[in-house]
């Protein structure tokens, strides 16, 4: 079921699916939307997964959800948007997570709001604490391409520099992907989208990761110059008890890889403690 959600006068996209599951929130990541999501979590679950009640929020000029103003592009924007929408369907508690960005809306609530988060799940994460880490310079890269060329030049140009060449020999799968950024419309928020969140953090410490008490699992992969296996260990050593696990990459084995993203995801929450009695 999607419905939608009012925020600062913005009409946004929410999936509530799976009826009486286990609630969670999953997001995804920076210029995708809810098909990236469904793709990793079908409704109704696959097996080995429990059945879920999965949220997700396009976040604001993402996939049917609007715009807005474009200086309002942040995770900490988009994290409490994510949290309003939870609320308003009534839930109180869930696990959260989310691929790359969504990962990062997922830490910053874990920080901000403890009282929704129930456990997390942390999926190639492109952010620890720090704004602006040098594995998004890529995108930032195409954002600012998109903003000073008509789209057909900005792709050649991209496709003519250094960093085209490096993930062509190192990370495909991530140059797949910003591909996909020059026919991605409208192109204008595209290009805002990139930039802003880019240079963005999810405005949280590494010494507040390091007080969270909240069962962890997270997720990466080799050959991923966006989502670097060096994130997916940092954030397992700040965040007390997280446990770390490395998947097929996509770009390799993509049924592979997201059955073994589900059979890890399966045994974490199954393995939750009961909070029936909170």
């Amino acid at each position: 079921m999607s419905v939608t959600l009012d925020r600062d006068g913005l009409a946004l996209s929410l999936v509530d699916q799976g009826g009486e599951g286990l609630p969670i929130v999953f997001q995804h990541g920076l210029c995708g939307g809810e098909g990236q999501v469904a793709e990793l979590l079908p409704t109704p679950a696959p097996a080995p997964l429990p059945p879920l009640r999965r949220l997700t929020l396009e976040c604001r000029g993402h996939g049917a959800s609007e715009a807005g103003d474009p200086a309002r592009f942040s995770i900490a924007t988009f994290a409490d948007d994510v949290a309003a929408a939870v609320e308003s369907r009534g839930i109180t508690r869930a696990v959260f997570g989310g691929v790359s960005m969504g990962a990062a809306i997922a830490t910053r609530l874990a920080v901000r709001r403890p009282d929704l988060v129930r456990a997390l799940v942390l999926l190639r994460p492109a952010w620890i604490t720090e704004a602006a880490p040098a594995n998004m310079a890529a995108n930032l890269e195409v954002g600012r391409l998109l903003a000073a060329h008509a789209a057909d030049d900005a792709r050649a140009l991209f496709e003519a520099s250094d960093t085209a060449r490096t993930l062509a020999a190192e990370a495909p799968d991530n140059l797949a992907s910003l591909r996909g950024f020059f026919t991605r419309e409208p192109i204008p928020v595209t290009s805002d989208l990139l930039t802003a969140i880019s240079l963005d953090g999810p405005g949280i410490s590494e010494a507040e990761l390091a007080a969270l008490r909240v069962p962890t699992l997270v997720i990466g992969q080799a050959r991923d110059l966006v989502h670097p296996l060096s994130h997916v260990r940092r954030l397992a050593d700040l965040i007390p008890g997280a446990r770390t696990v490395e998947i097929t990459p996509k770009g390799e084995d993509k049924p592979r890889s997201l059955a073994e993203f589900r059979a890890v995801l399966a045994e974490f929450l199954l393995s939750l403690p009961d909070e029936t009695a909170r």
